[in-house]
């Protein structure tokens, strides 16, 4: 079998699982796009199967520290090992994600499923050249009504693949429902804005939620609606969305009519709106989506992170609660942290942690790939200066 040999001071030696092309001694063999390789140390001792891509940053991603193809078996066994997983932690397996990637052994391959209906992505290459593979084994897994094959994902691009949709099996299910936290959505996993709900994004709206109660709520980046519909089912006593897409508007507001809920959508820039905004919230969420992909553009991203968290400290008094959110694995926690904390201090407001968030566990991290490991949130309460 080709392969690479690994240079010294790597990070694979140290639990990473990716190559980069400044980490190899040599290539040997002839390795193709998309083929599964063999890794050796600079002694010549094995180190695992990968997947190789000399057109991407990441060059090799490893998949298994022995010898291993990528064949039907394995992937029958390693989704079955992923879907055990989330059985073990007593998630419903009905809304769930079932393989996330390098997480589940499985590098660039993730799976949602919604009831009957699944969203696959495949992110590499290999996964990409295997679609025939994986769709035979969730069929004999799952049986599945519907597979969609939502690959317009921007990070097909760095492995030199084009975006795109199809059906990998049954026909185009259209929107229907799901039901989560006691709440009903209308998704469209083939015409809709993303793959479906953020289902990493579940718990904590049910965590948020429980605040909420009596409260004037402002939900900025609503999208469909997840956060102020939650608020409102838990006894707000005013719920305003706002989101710059009108699309994602009008999505929540067709969830709220599902839910018979009243809340206020608004089509409108959070930037601007929590700049003109009048200080009549008394809880606050900020849930944007990544302002970075890259390290190059993270101090702009922080800017902007900072920019909201001030606006929104602004316009909270004594008791205020603020829950703030980053899906950006460029942005760790402490700076993350560390950006609120420098907001308040320019605000003039004292914080108390009330809540530190995560992503929800359909969504396991490993914890030698940070990137594993992306979603993060705060919710803090305003006390009075001291």
């Amino acid at each position: 079998m080709a392969g690479l040999i690994i240079a010294p001071r790597a990070r694979i030696f140290h639990g990473h699982e990716w190559i980069y092309s400044t980490e190899i001694k040599k290539t040997f063999g002839d390795p193709q796009p998309g083929d599964v390789i063999t890794l050796k140390d600079f002694r010549d001792r094995p180190l695992g199967s990968a997947i190789y891509n000399p057109q991407s940053q990441i060059v090799a991603r490893r998949f298994s520290r022995r010898r291993q193809d990528l064949d039907l078996d394995f992937f029958t066994r390693r989704i079955r090992q992923a879907i055990e997983h989330r059985r073990q932690r007593g998630l419903d397996e009905t809304l769930c994600r079932l393989v996330w990637s390098e997480s589940d052994g499985l590098p660039g391959l993730i799976i949602d499923r919604y009831g009957p209906h699944l969203s696959v992505q495949t992110l590499t290459l290999a996964m990409d050249l295997r679609r025939e593979l994986i769709r035979q084994a969730l069929v004999a897994l799952l049986a599945p009504s519907s597979i969609v094959l939502r690959n317009d994902s921007p990070f097909r691009k760095a492995e030199g693949m084009e975006p795109g949709i199809e059906m990998l099996h049954g026909d185009n299910p259209g929107p229907f429902i799901v039901h989560s936290n006691e709440l009903a959505f209308e998704i469209d996993l083939y015409d809709g804005q993303k793959t479906g709900l953020y289902l990493d994004q579940l718990q904590s709206h049910a965590d948020v939620a429980r605040l909420a109660k009596g409260r004037r709520v402002l939900d900025c980046f609503t999208n469909q609606g997840g956060f102020a519909l939650a608020c409102a089912a838990a006894g707000a006593a005013k719920v305003t969305a706002v989101d710059v897409s009108a699309g994602a508007c009008a999505a929540a507001r067709h969830n709220a009519t599902l839910n018979h809920l009243d809340i206020e959508v608004l089509e409108h820039n959070v930037f601007d709106f929590l700049k003109h905004a009048k200080a009549d919230y008394d809880l606050i969420i900020l849930d944007p989506p990544s302002f970075t992909r890259n390290k190059k553009t993270l101090s702009d991203a922080m800017r902007g992170y900072k920019e909201i968290h001030l606006r929104a400290l602004k316009l909270l008094d004594k008791g205020g609660v603020l829950a703030t959110f980053c899906c950006s694995h460029h942005a760790s926690r402490e700076l993350f942290l560390e950006n609120l904390v420098d907001a308040s201090v320019d605000a003039k407001k004292s914080l108390r942690l009330i809540a530190e968030h995560t992503q929800r566990a359909d969504h396991p991290i490993l914890i030698s790939i940070p990137e594993t490991g992306y979603l993060k949130g705060f919710t803090v309460e305003v006390i009075a200066a001291r």
